[in-house]
């Protein structure tokens, strides 16, 4: 059976995020699957909660691994939660695990900065999102530059999406992860703030750190993060 992909995406993000990754998959006649989390995509008119978001990759992971072994995939959010899901106090049906942009515990005065800034971002005119466009347009290539937008932005969700993170024991969940592991960082990416622990909590983890790009490593440098999923395919696939 061939190995099946799991992508969560970010915070404000959606699914589409995923547009360059999806298309890569396709090509190579792999079957993938990107989910929207509550509040976000074609579900922004819902409430974002934990508890529903944990399903939500729940449900995507048991239908995937009914085809074959299970890759997730989550990015920033969507990686502090696929590493949640993993290893939880019940072993889910995830083979191997990809954690980008996500090295950091969620909480502490780091998280009331970024809740902070988000907060002050979205009051500006256009809820700032001039100055989101702004930023894509200096940093992210044409190829996949819409595909954070594409979905729409979760706007009113993000506070209490990141307030819920605070709740999450993200240390011991790494601790339990046994599945092979990649944490895939950009160079400049801040949330690389407590790489070296969770290195330490899961010594098998590869870490993987993507020269010139930022917390959008998936959509700065595509091909190369394409490089790193065909990489884990390949690892889960010589197991199987």
């Amino acid at each position: 059976m061939s190995v099946q992909i799991v992508f969560v995406h970010g915070i404000r993000t959606s699914a589409t995020m995923w547009r360059s990754q999806l298309a890569y998959l396709d090509e190579r006649g792999m079957t993938a699957t990107a989910v929207d989390l509550p509040g976000h995509g074609t579900r922004l008119h819902e409430d974002f909660t934990l508890h529903e978001a944990l399903h939500t990759i729940d449900a995507a992971v048991r239908a995937a691994a009914k085809k074959g072994p299970v890759l997730l995939v989550g990015h920033s959010m969507g990686g502090l939660l696929s590493l949640a899901y993993t290893g939880g106090a019940q072993t889910p049906p995830v083979t191997g695990l990809i954690a980008a942009s996500c090295t950091s515990l969620p909480h502490g005065a780091g998280l009331a900065a970024y809740r902070l800034i988000a907060g002050a971002v979205n009051s500006l005119p256009d809820r700032g999102l001039w100055l989101t466009e702004k930023i894509l347009d200096a940093t992210i290539p044409l190829e996949t530059r819409s595909d954070f937008a594409a979905g729409g932005y979760a706007l009113d969700t993000q506070d209490a999406a990141l307030r819920s993170l605070t709740t999450l024991d993200i240390a011991s969940a790494v601790e339990r992860i046994r599945v092979p592991l990649w944490f895939i960082n950009g160079q400049y990416d801040q949330l690389r703030v407590n790489e070296g622990l969770f290195q330490r909590l899961a010594p098998h983890a590869e870490l993987i750190v993507v020269p010139r790009t930022t917390h959008l490593v998936t959509a700065m440098r595509p091909r190369v993060f394409n490089a790193a999923l065909q990489l884990a395919i390949a690892t889960i696939e010589a197991q199987a």
